[in-house]
């Protein structure tokens, strides 16, 4: 499984990455969480807004920080 924040290195960006990662563990995913600022990665999908949270690179989440239930539940839905 892949899991990639893709941001432009904003503090929003960061927040989300390791909000991420501790989100992963606690699901009991053992694949690292990747971080890009390649924000041409974004560009590519077609989307305006970052943070974008992506599985198996299709976008999840895009623009927002969610607090940690709502992400698990994203996460949860598309592993």
């Amino acid at each position: 499984m892949k899991i990639e924040v893709i941001g432009s290195g904003c503090k929003k960006c960061k927040s989300l990455f390791e909000l991420t990662e501790v989100v992963s563990r606690e699901l009991g995913i053992n694949d690292t969480v990747l971080y890009s600022t390649d924000v041409n990665k974004i560009v590519a999908m077609g989307l305006m807004s970052s943070p974008v949270l992506t599985v198996n690179d299709k976008p999840v989440l895009v623009g927002i920080l969610p607090d940690k239930e709502r992400l698990k539940e994203i996460i949860s839905k598309n592993i």
